[in-house]
């Protein structure tokens, strides 16, 4: 029986990481493949990649101990560089962008250090110029919509600038007719396995289900399928969650996830993207 790994963060140990991480597991017994989970603290020791399987799905954002399994012959999916461009949102915009993939005008917040801050903010005069207001403000990294956030005037801007001075943020425009609301879509090995709407009836603009949304299955369009597989080969992913938003002008990206869970997704539309993904490992050793 071939055999590969399963790589997850030692300390993310809430339901949704367990139950996601038995669903792969049990992926990959139907598909006749023994998977080992290791965590990225199980990489200490200086014989730890002894015996090591020539291919591993790697459900982490350690980037570091990406590199050195990759460096060491491993195939990941998702590979290091894959990972990185999605986990930081700023980065994912330039590259979207220099696929010439549609996305929500954007604007990358520029770079101060921590105890410096921002101490000129007439910068934030334009961007509000640019993209009007509200409009919204995205930390490089986070999940499942946290560290987003909507600013209604400059005022509101400059108090959120003056909370993320650390880190790295962009500005988008607000896409009102798709406030609360967007689309999922799995992509695994250049297929869209399955998708869903996602809508917050709440008031919240952000259509993530950890905050108050909810799920309903959906059949893409052609357009937005070509736009999920376009955005996923920029990025580089074997597989990902891409979420689009529906504007007057069509299809926009809104996110690209390498590590995107499933688990909603699988109960709204019964389809369970853990069997194609375990497919697509196999084929990889």
């Amino acid at each position: 029986m071939k055999r590969a790994w399963l790589v997850v963060n030692a300390f993310l140990r809430g339901a949704s990481f367990i139950a996601m991480r038995q669903a792969l597991l049990d992926a990959a017994k139907e598909a006749g493949l023994a998977l080992e989970v290791k965590t990225n603290a199980d990489f200490i020791s200086p014989d730890s990649l002894d015996g090591a399987p020539a291919a591993a799905l790697f459900l982490d954002k350690d980037l570091r101990l990406a590199q050195r399994l990759e460096m060491a012959g491993i195939r990941l999916l998702n590979m290091e560089r894959a990972i990185r461009i999605c986990d930081d949102k700023t980065l994912t915009t330039l590259v979207l962008d220099q696929a010439g993939i549609p996305q929500p005008q954007t604007i990358i917040c520029p770079k101060t250090y921590p105890g410096i801050g921002y101490g000129d903010l007439s910068f934030a005069e334009e961007v509000g110029r640019q993209l009007t207001f509200p409009l919204v403000v995205k930390e490089g990294k986070g999940s499942f919509g946290h560290q987003v956030y909507l600013a209604h005037t400059l005022a509101q801007l400059k108090q959120l600038l003056s909370h993320t001075a650390d880190k790295e943020v962009l500005f988008q425009h607000f896409v009102r007719e798709a406030a609360g609301q967007d689309l999922r879509l799995f992509v695994v090995g250049g297929q869209v396995v399955a998708a869903i709407r996602r809508q917050n009836l709440e008031g919240d603009f952000r259509a993530n289900v950890a905050n108050g949304a909810t799920a309903s299955p959906y059949s893409p369009t052609r357009e937005e399928i070509d736009l999920a597989l376009r955005a996923c080969a920029a990025c580089g992913t074997d597989f990902a969650g891409v979420d689009l938003l529906q504007s007057r002008q069509g299809p926009l990206v809104c996110e690209v996830n390498s590590n995107a869970h499933f688990l909603k997704l699988m109960e709204v539309t019964g389809i369970n993207p853990a069997q194609p993904v375990m497919r697509l490992l196999k084929e990889a050793l």
